[in-house]
């Protein structure tokens, strides 16, 4: 390659996940650029996030276009460099190269050892490795391999070696976050119709959602977002509009448009009967982002863990008005592991080595129309009912804007799917390793419960309890139910 060109892999994402989403490129082919300011955004399993350029010069070559899946390690954008314009020194090489392992043992996908779970930006990519010494830029210690970085972050911008926390970005004029673009993106509105409510004019998440549920933003189909990349087995069409029905035939069978359904039910609040993004087009679409980490780690699990699922039902009938039926299911779960801890805890079946964890950290399953999230409850047995609670409402409120730290989706000791809130009664749900058990819980109902002197109604909450067989045995995973029906019976 010419000495004035450069071709930048995508980096390692900091989330050991072996590719990433296009969202929405701040430049496009033809464009100049400046060292560290952004380049792309990007959308992982687990957050959406800013790529910053590693040169400044002209960009030549751009990926793909929105909805791209690019893997970790291949093209992202191609540049011309400006010697007139900062450079990131040649010194300052990652030592991570994609394929062959580095001079450090470190290769593509490996965890970035940054404690702050960052990402840094490189012409190579890979995570970089943190020497704990920063070295002026351009210079580097003889021979040494490793890159003395200067600490570009992903989804935040510098000027120096002091890391500034993400802003909005603007973008043809409109100031909002990636993760609100994302947003927008996925529930079809268009920005530049969004009235934003932030500071300086900044769109949220908020105005997004508002837009959508009136219907006042709609964005118009354009043939540059059908394109997809090579080989995903899909093909761009010109955006069409429906005909309308004529009149007088067959009233019953005739649909409405996106545009005239309501995103209202009777009660006057959103309601979603399928995920906004969804479209059913009849073609094979590639998975992208959550749904398509959520594929990879359930076929892992289905490989690796021996389930076993135990079910009953929860006799609430004593319950005093007020019981919040989430917080008292991790109430329960968390007294089942002080009796049981067996199943509060982590197997590794290649050393065949089990850690049972002192605190209970539960992983609620939180279901999004990308895909499905297990945000981390930490410390869950020491918080009373107001603290349950108030740590659910911000995982999920995190969850929902995508804003959520990676180090909250991993590291739950067990796990909690309240299925029930939608329907069903009882379901085998998926252990996902190093856990050994995940409880889940079915719609409420009331059954007859024979009672001296008669029958009586009783409101009862199906169970279904699935744990690893190689970590646990029968006996422990029945007590440990039986301790959750225990706590759930009482009244508070």
């Amino acid at each position: 390659m010419a000495p004035n060109k450069k071709t930048f892999l995508l980096p390692d994402l900091g989330e050991g996940l072996p590719d990433a989403t296009i969202v929405e490129w701040y430049v496009k082919e033809g464009d100049s650029i400046r060292l560290d300011d952004n380049l792309v955004s990007m959308e992982t399993a687990k957050a959406v996030v800013d790529v910053p350029s590693p040169v400044s010069g002209k960009v030549l070559r751009l990926a793909g276009a929105a909805g791209d899946v690019i893997v970790t390690g291949a093209m992202l954008a191609e540049f011309e460099l400006d010697a007139s314009q900062p450079q990131r020194a040649e010194g300052q090489d990652t030592g991570h190269h994609h394929g062959a392992k580095a001079a450090s043992g470190k290769s593509v996908g490996s965890q970035d050892p940054a404690p702050d779970d960052r990402v840094v930006a490189s012409t190579e990519g890979g995570a970089i490795e943190q020497t704990g010494k920063t070295q002026p830029e351009g210079k580097s210690e003889p021979g040494d391999g490793e890159r003395a970085d200067s600490g570009t972050v992903v989804g935040a911008m510098q000027a120096s070696d002091d890391v500034h926390a993400e802003a909005a970005v603007s973008v043809g004029g409109i100031r909002a976050m990636p993760a609100v673009r994302a947003l927008a993106r996925k529930l079809k509105v268009d920005l530049a119709r969004v009235r934003g409510s932030g500071a300086d004019g900044v769109v949220t998440m908020a105005d997004v959602k508002q837009a959508a549920a009136n219907g006042t933003a709609a964005s118009l189909p354009s043939p540059a977002r059908g394109r997809v990349a090579r080989g995903e087995g899909t093909t761009a069409t010109a955006p069409h509009t429906s005909p309308s029905p004529r009149a007088g035939e067959g009233s019953g069978r005739a649909t409405r448009t996106a545009g005239e359904r309501t995103a209202l039910s009777a009660s006057g609040k959103p309601m979603r009967t399928q995920p906004p993004s969804v479209s059913a087009s009849g073609q094979p679409e590639q998975l992208k982002g959550v749904r398509r980490n959520m594929a990879r780690v359930m076929a892992d699990a289905h490989s690796k863990v021996v389930p076993t699922s135990l079910v009953d039902d929860a006799d609430i009938h004593d319950w005093q008005p007020g019981n919040d039926l989430t917080v008292r299911l991790i109430r329960a779960i968390c007294a089942a592991a002080r009796a049981v801890p067996a199943l509060n805890a982590w197997f590794d079946g290649d050393k065949l080595v089990r850690t049972l964890h002192p605190q209970v950290d539960l992983g609620i399953a939180v279901d999004t129309g990308d895909g499905l999230f297990v945000p981390a409850l930490r410390n869950a047995d020491l918080l009373d009912a107001r603290g349950v609670r108030e740590g659910i409402d911000r995982l999920r409120a995190q969850v929902e804007d995508r804003s959520i730290p990676a180090s909250e989706l991993t590291g739950y000791t067990i796990s909690l799917s309240n299925f029930g809130m939608f329907a069903g009664r009882y379901a085998t749900p998926v252990v996902v390793p190093p856990c050994v058990a995940i409880v889940a819980a079915g719609r409420g109902r009331h059954q007859i419960v024979p009672v001296v002197g008669g029958f009586e109604s009783h409101r009862v909450i199906p169970l279904s309890l699935t744990f690893d067989h190689r970590a646990c045995t029968g006996g422990e995973a029945a007590r440990f139910l039986k301790a959750m029906l225990d706590d759930l019976a009482s009244p508070h």
